[in-house]
């Protein structure tokens, strides 16, 4: 019983040193900031909150519950055959880049923007792991990138939805800091980067609606409906977001994280129309449909935005949801197709030209 005892006080011990003094966590909210987090819509009872009642706050049973299943329900083909291989991307050509806006995608929901000659990474999660540990997590689709990340040009800014580990990566953060002049985060986000060397000054933290002039560009910190949390003990400490980025020619709509509900319509309204909507489509299950959209729903919130064309993210990166990797792209698209409104799915590493009319993308993703 002794031995049972201490075997138990040491991993308690354990954990609990990993959990404050490992970095990956981030940092924590001061009393401070939280006196100036009370100007938001967005905070109450010290925690951000949706426009909507959700998410549902789970007991600890079924917190339990909703693990052991993800945990030990088998997906059939829950993974690709083999590892995506990216299309490839000559860093000079990106460094030299002068052409109208594009993108180039990296997977589940980071992107390189080559916009206004300006270089932003959106989401830049490059890790292998969607957790705070490589022991606490399966290994994402794609090993390799279009471009290795010590070859991306000096970058202009970075823009952040949320502090959830597949989309703010300590490690990522680590490589593109010293090369970034400035890094745009919901309020609360920029806690993290200061923990890991980012300088203040660097950090822009906005609320929902909030917009700021990037030189010719204006970013719009615009609402999504989800949550955020890095350790057990900081839910919803952060806010989470969407992003309009908008150039004197461009107009091009970042969905972050979300449920469906009546802020695409709100966007769009004031925002759209959009020549390029980012619409998260993936990791979803009823269960937590109030804060990841069905695919069905990502057509409609397309609608919603008044988008020309939509391009689903959050998939074929990771396995994070009980789906076959390729259910997304699959009904994503037949809804599309049903409600009238364009569909791209380019490959790892594909030119995606913002203002492109034409689909010229390929299901590249049949047979893995």
């Amino acid at each position: 019983m002794i031995a049972t005892l201490s075997i138990l006080a040491i991993l308690v011990v354990i954990t609990l040193l990993f959990i404050n003094f490992y970095p990956s966590f981030g940092g924590n909210t001061t009393k401070e900031q939280k006196l100036i987090y009370e100007r938001s819509n967005q905070y109450k009872d010290g925690k951000f909150r949706n426009n909507n009642d959700v998410p549902k706050d789970l007991g600890f049973s079924e917190t339990v519950s909703l693990a052991y299943k993800f945990f030990t329900t088998k997906v059939p083909n829950g993974r690709p055959k083999e590892d995506l291989k990216p299309q490839q991307i000559d860093s000079v050509s990106i460094a030299d880049y002068k052409g109208e806006a594009r993108m180039i995608w990296f997977g589940h929901s980071s992107f390189l923007l080559q916009i206004d000659r300006k270089n932003i990474l959106i989401d830049p999660m490059f890790g292998a792991v969607a957790a705070p540990h490589p022991l606490l997590g399966a290994n994402r689709f794609n090993k390799e990138f279009p471009i290795a990340i010590d070859k991306l040009p000096q970058i202009d800014a970075v823009i952040f939805s949320h502090d959830h580990y597949d989309h703010l990566d300590y490690e990522s953060v680590l490589k593109i800091k010293d090369k970034t002049n400035h890094f745009y985060t919901p309020l609360g986000v920029g806690n993290h980067l200061k923990t890991w060397g980012v300088p203040t000054t660097k950090i822009t933290e906005m609320d929902w609606w909030q917009e700021n002039q990037f030189g010719n560009l204006k970013l719009v910190c615009t609402p999504a409906q989800h949550f955020s949390g890095r350790n057990f003990n900081n839910g919803q400490s952060t806010l989470w977001s969407s992003w309009v980025i908008t150039s004197p020619t461009e107009n091009i709509y970042f969905s972050g994280d979300s449920g469906y509900a009546n802020h695409f319509k709100e966007i769009g309204e004031k925002y759209g129309p959009f020549d390029l909507a980012l619409m998260e489509c993936g990791q979803y299950n009823q269960m937590w449909s109030d804060i990841h959209m069905m695919p069905e729903e990502t057509a409609q919130a397309g609608i919603d935005v008044r988008a020309k064309k939509i391009m689903p993210i959050h998939w074929a990166g990771f396995k994070l949801a009980l789906h076959e990797w390729t259910d997304p792209i699959k009904r994503v698209e037949l809804k599309a197709a049903e409600l009238n409104i364009s569909v791209i799915s380019p490959q790892i590493g594909q030119e995606i030209i913002v203002k492109d009319s034409v689909n010229n993308y390929y299901d590249w993703w049949k047979g893995l």
